[in-house]
């Protein structure tokens, strides 16, 4: 099942409230308008699918265990399956990329990551986002060693939790932060197909083609809790360069088996060595080999 991609653009109390009467009210928060039916009806389809994979084992948040294991040698061979080759063509919507290496790709400058809510978005939802992120983030600085953080404004990599009721907020956005867009990535931005869940779209520029600046991620806001954090994990993951999903990458979420909801002690492992001073961005497989196999081995403490 296709859920989850990453695009590559083209370059560029009473007694409380009578002690606080004399502080300022809050105003009343407004609830969301009620939604279409076309929301409605995407709302109950994935709350189906996420029960129907709940219900076969799948979407498993222990990242992974006893009944998981994995080798130096396929994490090696899992690293440059995803970091190396990507799952759609870049610019082209859902084209399918070529079976064809590409180049090691991440970030220089410190990720700063916001999150964009669209009117249709309860207030309940939004804070259980916020929270998913608020943790998350910190956990990824950590475990790639780059600076990374939550932010409110000057952001560079945006989140957009929308859902088709807010159309015309996803248009408004794509104009300031992907303005040379093309019509299938802006049309998969305002129009996914159902079967697409979430996905993320990287820039870098020319000068510096494998070095992305920004990145802007669409996360459908009427997936229930599961797999709309799920979807926050896979593509804030994806955007910091791991691209592509591979069948034999276990326990993992860059994978479409929906095994693992959640990011995996695999997974950490996978962007630990992404972000390895020893890579450097623009590498091929050929010159990151010897290098990844190292790595492996550091991150499994394990010989070959």
């Amino acid at each position: 099942m296709t859920r989850r991609f990453l695009i590559l653009l083209g370059l560029l109390g009473a007694l409380a409230a009578c002690e606080e009467v004399s502080k300022p009210q809050e105003p009343p928060v407004a609830p969301p308008p009620s939604r279409s039916a076309e929301s409605k009806a995407l709302a109950t389809y994935y709350r189906q699918v996420q029960s129907d994979l709940l219900a076969r084992g799948l979407l498993r948040t222990d990242g992974g265990g006893p009944d998981t294991p994995f080798t130096p040698e396929m994490l090696a061979r899992n690293f440059e399956k995803i970091a190396f080759y990507d799952e759609y063509t870049s610019g082209a919507g859902l084209q399918r990329a070529p079976d064809q290496a590409g180049y090691l790709r991440r970030w220089a400058e410190p990720v700063r990551v916001k999150l964009h809510f669209g009117a249709s978005v309860s207030e309940a939802q939004k804070a259980k986002d916020n929270a998913t992120v608020a943790e998350y983030i910190p956990r990824l600085a950590k475990v790639t060693g780059h600076p990374m953080r939550q932010t409110a404004d000057k952001a560079n990599f945006n989140v957009l939790i929308m859902g088709a009721d807010d159309r015309s907020e996803i248009e408004a956005l794509l104009d300031q932060l992907l303005p040379t867009a093309s019509l299938e990535t802006r049309a998969l931005f305002t129009n996914p197909p159902r079967q697409i869940y979430c996905f993320v779209v990287t820039q870098a520029t020319e000068a510096a083609p494998h070095t992305y600046t920004s990145a802007v991620a669409l996360i459908r806001a009427e997936h229930p809790d599961l797999l709309r954090k799920s979807c926050l994990h896979e593509e804030i993951a994806q955007g910091l360069g791991l691209t592509n999903d591979s069948p034999y990458a276990r326990p993992s979420i860059f994978n479409d088996d929906e095994e693992f909801a959640l990011l995996t002690t695999h997974d950490e492992k996978l962007l630990t060595m992404l972000f390895d001073a020893r890579l450097t961005p623009g590498m091929s497989p050929e010159d990151a080999r010897p290098i990844t196999y190292i790595l492996s081995r550091e991150q499994t403490n394990q010989n070959f």
